[in-house]
């Protein structure tokens, strides 16, 4: 009895470091954030895409038969310039990246390259699939499919560049739709959840969850009235989040992960 209680001592005393790294991977740090501006818009947008530059902004709007392209100086006033999609086109998500912008589309395996400044429409690339989000490191476009991966892609020919599976905190990750990249990390709508990840873009180890329930926006009374929305705005050192069909964008500041250096610079979606 005595040889079998030390042995289990022995045991657990081997086991301890592993089971200490096991829990603390299934606990995610929840974010806390600031709310540093609200702005009242539009309750008919459908966002799929959001992109700032610091002066402008550009969204994609989503529906079959009412996909719509826009740029804004506020995105409370009217677009300076709006380019629909084809009927039978569901627009999703966009960014821009040096002076193209890139436009997904929902099943018809299309990403539609535009001139960032006039909405010019260059060309479309194929890809095999569906698409959600979109967002880039300043090199490769990263793009979300609704699974729980992402793929690295060339943004000259949308070749597949690599994977990265989202992982951690015990969860199987799925659903990642609008994607953002600030402050070195890939940051992820879950749709129809009122959260956002930040995710490591080498590792794809989830850093930290932000929790939304706190915002209380104007919208429709739908199923689809969800969060829906990232943009980053460098110069305030924060988020800009929104939803569909949401009345508001909110430029909120995180509690860390980079947020707390206000003078950081990053390479990410010139």
């Amino acid at each position: 009895m005595n040889r079998l209680l030390v042995n289990s001592w022995i045991l657990l005393l081997l086991y301890a470091p592993w089971l200490q790294s096991a829990a603390a991977e299934t606990q995610l740090q929840t974010i806390p954030f600031s709310i540093l501006e609200e702005r009242q818009r539009g309750g008919d947008h459908f966002t799929q895409g959001l992109f700032y530059d610091g002066q402008r902004w550009w969204e994609s709007s989503g529906r079959y038969r009412r996909s719509w392209l826009a740029e804004y100086t506020d995105p409370g006033a009217n677009p300076v310039r709006r380019k629909w999609l084809a009927r039978n086109r569901f627009a999703e998500g966009l960014t821009v990246l040096h002076d193209k912008l890139y436009l997904l589309t929902y099943k018809a395996g299309e990403v539609h390259v535009y001139h960032a400044d006039k909405l010019q429409h260059l060309k479309v690339m194929h890809y095999r699939g569906e698409g959600w989000g979109l967002t880039s490191n300043g090199q490769q476009l990263i793009m979300s499919n609704g699974s729980g991966e992402l793929v690295f892609r060339d943004p000259d020919t949308f070749e597949v560049v690599r994977h990265l599976k989202v992982q951690g905190g015990g969860k199987n990750w799925s659903r990642l739709n609008e994607l953002e990249f600030a402050q070195g990390l890939i940051w992820a709508n879950i749709w129809q959840e009122k959260q956002i990840i930040a995710i490591d873009p080498e590792s794809g180890q989830v850093r930290g969850i932000i929790d939304l329930s706190a915002l209380n926006p104007a919208g429709r009374n739908h199923p689809d009235t969800v969060a829906n929305g990232i943009a980053w705005d460098k110069a305030k050192n924060g988020l800009w989040i929104t939803g569909k069909y949401w009345k508001q964008l909110y430029l909120i500041r995180p509690a860390g992960l980079g947020f707390e250096r206000t003078s950081r610079v990053s390479n990410a979606d010139p």
